[in-house]
């Protein structure tokens, strides 16, 4: 005789039973690491698929990671048969990843010879080759961004394809480091499959599918339910990158949301074309971020709503026009190292900005609008060895009408921490002298916008420096009558002369030059209070 359906408790312990594999699968994966960038900034992201290779469960780790994790798992099934020790390694954008210093593994786990499910893990490795350290450049083509990895067998029935990660090592700066954050990833999907089958074990393979399909299922309803509170109608917003890095000409991105009776399409067209440069995004990126905005949206409209697992369900009610060759859908051989990082942020900014049309009263004003990404790299002279650095610095939150902005954060698409300045000198020859909130960069208005970051490097040894950030130009906008968030700057100092820097730039810097960083403000909401008048209480 079949068993019942699943009632609200078994529902609610499973799945927090599945999600603690993603969480714990992260923790392994952050305290094995051997870069700051994994182990200090966790740039990672880890999830849990059913055997069909549907979404089952992820971690609060970065959205532009989680959101197009299904399409790397994706990607590695036409690799099947598969056999217990498995692991599948892939970063080509084209199939299944998202740019190529974000490197993915999945590794599908059998109860005897049944396939329970995958786990996967997703890292963003400080360099992967290509023609400047950090794999990061002012590039055309995806080859010069690094090694290109479609989907393969790293490890098959539990024996490394030693050939295969010697060609990887080979081909990027920093090996050993690079070795580590490998191994990291490996130990984090041993740590998921070893957790998947306690579960498996718990419940039976049979039982756990049907908990599983009830979850996503719940997922759906609750993710309808939070589309339908939103007025139905058409909305449309367009806003602009700064550059793509090769011209001055501002880029635009369009969309026409279509919100209907719990279901939401997203149409892209009359974005700008792909552009000979790496802001394109593929269309694994731009659904992340659209997917990102209907999360926040199911947190914010439906009563319970941020504890609804993130899975399969909740991405059943969205729908896309994005037309080939555009910025939001870019095909081989474009590159695509900053249409991850910059053009997701875009790509979030307006879909909000379309939403608060329908939802004035919700949608906050526009945060900082980028990751601002900084990587570093060279021969180090004090160490005797090579260094590849990356990070994101954060900047200010947009207000709402609810509260003001918060002031020094990461917004939107990027989840990380910040790297401790003591951890960065320990590793790299640079040092930080100024690490600060940046005063007078939120925008001014009823509720004001958060405060960016002033973050200065000094160099300790020649080192090449790739900056690859927005809204320099063109300011976070404001809602409701507030003021824009202050636009970013990027300043060099060198031999007492400072010089602007622009958006998008690699540097060759020399001992005691200083890279000055100071990130957008986010934006205002609501028209000032008159001189004299408190403002109100947040």
């Amino acid at each position: 005789m079949p068993r019942s359906r699943a009632d609200a408790a078994e529902l609610g312990i499973a799945a927090a039973l599945f999600s603690s594999i993603a969480e714990e699968m992260g923790v392994t994966l952050g305290r094995s690491a051997h870069s700051p960038n994994t182990k200090e900034r966790q740039a990672y992201s880890c999830a849990v698929f059913d055997p069909q290779g549907r979404l089952a469960a992820q971690a609060a780790h970065i959205p532009v990671h989680l959101g197009a994790m299904p399409t790397a798992v994706e990607a590695a099934m036409p690799l099947a048969p598969f056999a217990p020790g498995d692991i599948v390694i892939l970063n080509d954008p084209y199939l299944g990843g998202t740019h190529l210093p974000d490197i993915t593994m999945v590794s599908p786990v059998f109860v005897r010879r049944t396939l329970a499910g995958f786990v996967a893990s997703r890292a963003h490795h400080a360099d992967v080759g290509g023609i400047s350290p950090g794999s990061m450049p002012i590039a055309e083509e995806l080859i010069q961004e690094g090694i290109v990895i479609p989907p393969i067998k790293l490890y098959e029935r539990g024996r490394l394809n030693s050939a295969v990660l010697d060609l990887l090592l080979r081909n990027m700066r920093a090996p050993e480091e690079r070795r580590g954050d490998l191994d990291a990833q490996v130990a984090a999907q041993h740590t998921g499959e070893e957790r998947l089958l306690e579960i498996a074990g718990r419940y039976g393979l049979r039982r756990a599918s049907v908990v599983i399909g009830e979850l996503m299922d719940y997922a759906e309803r609750m993710t309808r339910a939070a589309l339908a509170a939103v007025p139905q109608g058409k909305y449309q917003f367009e806003d602009f990158l700064d550059d793509d890095g090769t011209s001055e000409e501002p880029v635009p991105i369009r969309v026409r949301l279509t919100v209907g009776a719990g279901t939401l399409h997203c149409d892209f067209s009359g974005s700008a074309p792909e552009r000979p440069s790496s802001v394109n995004a593929v269309a694994a990126v731009t659904r992340s971020a659209v997917y990102y905005v209907v999360r926040c949206l199911l947190e914010a409209l439906v009563e319970g709503g941020e504890s609804v697992p993130a899975n399969d369900g909740c991405f059943r009610p969205v729908t896309f026009t994005l037309a080939k060759r555009s910025i939001v859908n870019a095909g081989p051989p474009r590159a695509v190292a900053a249409g991850n990082v910059e053009t997701s942020q875009r790509i979030v900014d307006v879909v909000l900005g379309a939403l608060a049309q329908a939802l004035p009263d919700l949608i906050p004003a526009a945060s900082a609008g980028t990751m601002n990404n900084v990587t570093i790299g060279g021969y180090d002279q004090l160490r005797d060895r090579e260094f590849a650095y990356y990070e994101t610095v954060g900047g200010g939150a947009g207000a709402s009408a609810r509260r003001d902005g918060l002031d020094a954060a990461h917004t939107h698409m990027t989840n990380t921490m910040n790297t401790p300045a003591e951890a960065l000198e320990m590793a790299y020859p640079f040092r930080l002298l100024e690490y600060a909130v940046r005063a007078g960069s939120g925008g001014a208005g009823r509720r004001r916008g958060g405060k960016g970051i002033v973050r200065t490097y000094e160099m300790l040894s020649p080192a090449t420096v790739t900056l690859l950030t927005e809204r320099r130009r063109i300011a976070p906008w404001p809602l409701a009558g507030g003021s824009p968030g202050v636009p970013g700057r990027n300043r060099l100092l060198r031999s007492g002369a400072e010089q602007s820097m622009p958006s998008k730039v690699r540097l060759e810097l020399e001992v005691g030059d200083r890279l000055i960083i100071e990130t957008p403000g986010g934006a205002g909401w609501g028209e000032p209070a008159p001189p004299g008048r408190p403002p109100e209480e947040t």
